[in-house]
């Protein structure tokens, strides 16, 4: 068709000039040429969607490669005698223009067809973005999907009125109701990968009240090639709180890790087992793993090897309280990197038993690093917690003296590292608030929140468990490592989003009022700590003073209020006084207001 076209326009317009023998001997000819480049290299050897960029950029390939030889056979030889050359030329022009139009035609028919909805789930898609006209596509393109996109939504004003193969954006979320009674649908598809927390929730909102479903699609790094309509979830807690997985430097981890013996203390808690199922990933000679529960333990060596028969000597069973036990056991096995993760943890308990706290928290951790110190550990890391800055509970108390330990030590061993961790709540831990939510909701309610404006920084049990890994790789001698976590989140909106994913509406949330020694919003750093960066972008470093471990033996505490006291006062007069008081009267000004503080404690639960 092209070559008769060319040949048309050329003898301006003359019909009877093209119905000729030359012309017809070359049309035949150029179009079994470009057949055969067609099926070699171009779109005939791969079944394309019609009118696709790959099928178009095959269509120009093979017609650039067969007006090749026609141009040379013209030139060359007799066979096109008759035939004007300038046709070598437009003929591949012509008909690539064909070829592209009339596959662009086919196309934009079959997209402006709206699919048959009968037993498909009519969804509007939020996002016209990429991610969005990808996974409109492939809804309408997927034979086995169960959903039909009638209507997109997106709050950039620039994309109103856009249409995406047949869809038209009708406007922003603010229009959801609206075109959710409009079209039926009972799904909004938020396809926004990146999405933030606050769009999250507000979408989710929105989509209540228009008595919606939403789903969503993964982050992005979890996306395996373009969107599609198996990529498609639910909502979870995670995009309702905003927390997207971090992903630190794995290959100076596995640098730090491969080769070595392990030694992680608290193994069957939830930081202890994953910090040892990350661990075995990253091939250590030796995981030994040490808790007091030996129930915890047969669950965690299940969880790693899956069979769990605890008769090798991977297993450690002994209290960091026993400093004789410890010695024996670290003296057989010889650890080369030492991961801290046993403590008591749960602040209202602790409240009630500070001597407990001062046990295992203080006296426990010394008993780690001294019989770390003596085995030489290359690393050894201590798990802290967002509540050792500005700390005003006993566990704050107990952490910020751990972390003055730490430093100690730091100080000490020329060729060891001693540096710890400092995180916030952890997603799903055991006994964490999450824990306590869901199965208040799944009685029913009423779900308890002390306080309405209560807000915690939250992560995940691995990102907590890879910033620990982390530590080991990049923390400088006597460091405490914090990671970028982000917004905090109120405690109220995770009790709400829980509620929510339950479908339940009726659950009541009940205000019981902040406990003893909590705070209405954390601290990731103490006031005056200087914050520094790190080799990783997401991680900053602080340093504590230290604290001579004789000090602390030479307590011998025996009485919880001795106990909450000398915590007390060793931890909240380093961490807030030292930076901010110059002279000795204002010392001793502020050291008076906490004695008269404990003193007022004291009472108080006697």
């Amino acid at each position: 068709m092209a070559a008769f076209a060319s040949a048309w326009v050329r003898y301006d317009l003359r019909v009877d000039e093209i119905l000729s023998r030359p012309i017809a001997r070359f049309a035949t000819i150029a179009a079994a040429v470009y057949l055969v480049c067609g099926l070699l290299i171009g779109p005939y050897r791969i079944g394309h969607l019609r009118g696709s960029f790959e099928e178009t950029a095959d269509i120009a390939r093979a017609a650039a490669a067969s007006a090749i030889p026609m141009a040379l056979a013209m030139l060359l030889t007799p066979w096109f005698t008759g035939v004007p050359r300038s046709m070598a030329i437009l003929v591949p022009i012509l008909a690539v223009v064909g070829m592209f139009t009339s596959r662009f035609v086919v196309r934009s028919y079959r997209h402006d067809r709206r699919p048959a909805l009968v037993h498909l789930r009519k969804v509007i898609v939020f996002g016209a973005g990429l991610s969005g006209r990808q996974l409109v596509r492939a809804l309408q393109n997927d034979a086995d999907t169960s959903f039909a996109p009638v209507a997109l939504l997106d709050d950039d004003p620039h994309k109103r009125r856009l249409k995406i193969d047949g869809l038209r954006v009708r406007g922003s979320r603010k229009m959801i109701g609206e075109v959710a009674a409009a079209t039926g649908a009972s799904a909004l598809v938020v396809a926004l990968p990146s999405a933030d927390a606050h769009l999250i929730r507000d979408l989710r909102s929105r989509a209540r009240d228009a008595h919606l479903d939403v789903l969503t699609l993964p982050p992005t790094d979890q996306l395996i090639g373009a969107p599609k309509s198996g990529d498609l979830r639910e909502l979870d807690l995670e995009d309702l709180l905003g927390r997207r997985r971090v992903r630190l430097d794995e290959g100076s981890i596995a640098a730090a890790i491969a080769g070595k013996t392990v030694l992680v203390t608290g193994a069957g808690g939830s930081i202890g087992s994953e910090l040892a199922r990350q661990i075995s990933r990253f091939g250590p000679r030796k995981l030994i793993l040490l808790d007091r529960d030996e129930s915890a333990l047969h669950a965690t060596q299940l969880s790693l090897t899956g069979r769990a028969l605890l008769d090798d000597d991977t297993l450690a069973l002994a209290s960091i309280r026993d400093l004789g036990a410890l010695r024996a056991i670290f003296k057989a096995q010889c650890p080369e990197i030492v991961y801290h993760a046993a403590a008591l943890k749960h602040l209202p308990l602790l409240e009630q038993f500070p001597l407990e706290a001062w046990k295992t928290n203080v006296l426990g951790t010394l008993n780690v690093l001294e019989v770390s110190a003596e085995c030489d550990v290359e690393v050894f890391v201590n798990v802290s917690t967002d509540k050792a800055a500005d700390p005003t509970s006993v566990l704050g108390y107990s952490k910020r003296l751990a972390e003055r330990l730490t430093s100690h030590y730091a100080d000490q061993q020329g060729g060891s590292r001693f540096v710890s961790v400092r995180f916030g709540n952890v997603l799903g831990s055991r006994g964490s608030v999450i824990e306590a939510f869901t199965k208040q909701v799944q009685r029913d309610g009423p779900v308890t929140v002390t306080d309405p404006d209560v807000q915690r920084y939250f992560m995940l049990i691995p990102e907590a468990s890879q910033l620990v890994l982390q530590a080991s790789a990049i923390g400088s001698d006597g460091d405490v490592l914090v990671l970028d976590m982000g917004q905090p989140v109120k405690i109220l909106d995770v009790a709400q989003a829980l509620i929510d994913l339950s479908g339940r509406s009726n659950i009541e949330i009940v205000f019981t009022g902040l406990r003893p020694g909590e705070k209405r919003s954390e601290d990731l750093f103490t006031s005056g700590e200087q914050i520094r960066p790190t080799s990783h972008p997401l991680v900053r470093r602080v340093s504590v003073p230290a604290i001579n471990p004789l000090d602390v033996r030479r307590a011998d505490l025996l009485d919880p209020l001795d106990a909450l006291d000398w915590m007390r006062t060793h931890a909240v007069s380093c961490a807030s006084l030292s930076p901010l008081l110059a002279s000795d009267d204002r010392s001793e000004v502020r050291a008076a207001e906490i004695a008269a503080g404990i003193r007022r404690s004291r009472e108080s639960r006697l």
